[in-house]
């Protein structure tokens, strides 16, 4: 014997006695009228211009693509310099603390400018 699973059927046949007995309401009635309407002209107009869609289409996706490039360049040239950075800064850094050194006074300098005014 095999089962039947009527699951799904129920369901289906569920959701189509609930938007019959929706449409009972005069409101639901009307709204339901002006979206068949928005709907059936839009689905007319793509029909009528398939070609002029599938264009639009064509065209959006080489702007995506384009697009997609540019950053993906950008990107790169972005990690290009953070890696330039990161062997760059080591090398600042010491240019700094020699600086430095050579700046501040070591203790025999300051000696002899304490014998030099006195």
């Amino acid at each position: 014997m095999t089962r039947k699973n009527y699951f799904w059927k129920g369901i289906f046949l569920g959701a189509i006695a609930g938007g019959a007995i929706s449409l009972l309401d005069r409101e639901t009635r009307e709204t339901m009228k002006e979206n068949v309407q928005k709907v059936s002209g839009k689905v007319s107009y793509l029909v009528q211009n398939r070609a002029e869609i599938v264009n639009q289409m064509k065209d959006t996706a080489a702007k995506l693509k384009s697009t997609f490039e540019q950053v993906n360049e950008d990107v790169a040239f972005i990690m290009d310099k953070v890696e330039d950075l990161r062997e760059l800064t080591p090398k600042v850094t010491d240019a700094i603390k020699d600086t430095k050194e050579s700046f501040t006074p070591t203790a025999d300098s300051e000696r002899m400018n304490e014998k030099e005014y006195h």
